[in-house]
C-alpha cells in the first residue's frame, strides 16, 4: 500500500494526452485512499487514478480544472455525496471494474452539475432490475453511460417508470435484496455418491489376471471392459477381480492338464517326444559325420 503524497504527485508522469489535454499518470500505485491532490495545484484537465486500491472516492480539494477522472480498477463502494462542489467541471467520470453494488450508491453523481460521459462496467450495479433507466433518471446531462449513447426514447422511460417517489424507492429497495443460489444436494444423490463404486489401481497380478481373462472372454463386450480397464490402470469396485484370478487360475490348470493328457498318450502309443524326435533327426546326420 502506497501513501498518495505531494511528492509522489510531482514524481509521477504528466504530459499532453491524445486529445491536448494536461494529464496526471498516477496508475497503478497500490493507492488506497485519495489524499493530498491539492498538490497538483489544479494544474490537469485529467487525472489517472487507475489500477490502484482505492475504496472510497471522495477527499477531493477543490479542482475546478479537472474534467476527466479515470477511476478503472479499483475497490470503490463509496462515493462523497458532496463530490460536486470540489469537482464543478468535471464531465467524464469511469468507474469500470469497481465494487458499486446497489442503486442508491450512484446517487452522489448527481452532485456533478456537467457530468455527461460515465462508465459504471463490470459493477455489481449493472446486474440491477432497471440499472440502465434508474442512471439516466438520476442524472439528468449524462450523455454516454457505458459507452452506449443515451437516447431520447430512454429518457422518456425512465421519466414514466420513475414518475413518482414511491417508484424511485421501491426500485432502491429491489436493488439491495441479494439472493445467491446454493445448489444443495438432495439426499438421493448423496446416497448415490456413497454408494458409487470407486475405481481402484490393480495389482501385477491382477494385471496378468485381467490378460489371461480377455483371453478366455467369450463375448466382445467382456473384451472391451476388461480391456478398458487396463488401459486406465483402474478397476471398478463391481468387477470381481477375484473371479477373473480364479478363472484365469482354472484356465491355466485346465491347459496344463491338457499338456499332460497328451503326453502320457503319446508315451502309450510309442510316438516319441519332442526333444526325442529332434534328437533321433540328428543322429544320421552325426553318423555320416563319422
Amino acid at each position: 500500500m502506497v501513501r498518495l503524497t505531494a511528492d509522489l504527485i510531482w514524481k509521477s508522469p504528466h504530459f499532453f494526452n491524445a486529445i491536448r489535454e494536461r494529464e496526471l499518470d498516477l496508475r497503478g500505485n497500490k493507492i488506497a485512499v485519495i489524499e493530498n491532490v491539492g498538490a497538483t495545484e489544479d494544474q490537469f484537465d485529467t487525472i489517472d487514478l487507475s489500477d490502484n486500491e482505492i475504496v472510497k472516492l471522495e477527499n477531493f480539494p477543490y479542482l475546478n480544472r479537472l474534467g476527466t477522472l479515470l477511476l478503472n480498477n479499483n475497490r470503490i463502494t463509496r462515493i462523497n455525496p458532496n463530490l460536486g462542489e470540489f469537482l464543478p467541471k468535471l464531465h467524464t467520470l469511469v468507474l469500470t471494474n469497481n465494487r458499486l453494488t446497489n442503486l442508491v450508491e450512484i446517487d452522489p453523481l448527481a452532485s456533478l452539475p456537467k457530468l455527461q460521459f460515465l462508465s459504471l462496467l463490470d459493477n455489481n450495479i449493472t446486474k440491477k432490475p432497471n440499472y440502465r433507466l434508474y442512471v439516466i433518471h438520476k442524472l439528468k446531462s449524462l450523455r454516454v453511460l457505458d459507452f452506449r449513447k443515451v437516447k431520447q426514447k430512454e429518457r422518456i422511460e425512465a421519466n414514466n417508470l420513475f414518475a413518482s417517489q414511491e417508484a424511485e424507492e421501491e426500485v432502491k429497495r429491489e436493488s439491495t435484496k441479494t439472493f445467491v443460489p446454493v445448489e444443495v444436494p438432495s439426499t438421493q444423490d448423496a446416497a448415490k455418491e456413497e454408494q458409487a463404486p470407486k475405481p481402484v489401481a490393480p495389482t501385477p497380478e491382477q494385471i496378468l489376471a485381467i490378460k489371461a481373462a480377455i483371453v478366455n472372454s467369450q463375448t466382445l463386450e467382456e473384451v472391451a471392459r476388461l480391456e478398458q480397464a487396463l488401459k486406465s490402470g483402474q478397476l471398478p469396485a463391481d468387477l470381481n477381480i477375484n473371479d477373473i484370478m480364479d478363472n484365469a487360475s482354472k484356465s491355466a490348470t485346465a491347459t496344463a492338464k491338457e499338456d499332460n493328457m497328451i503326453t502320457d498318450e503319446k508315451e502309450e502309443n510309442n510316438e516319441p517326444k519332442d526333444g526325442e524326435s529332434e534328437q533321433k533327426k540328428d543322429e544320421p546326420a552325426n553318423m555320416e559325420e563319422e
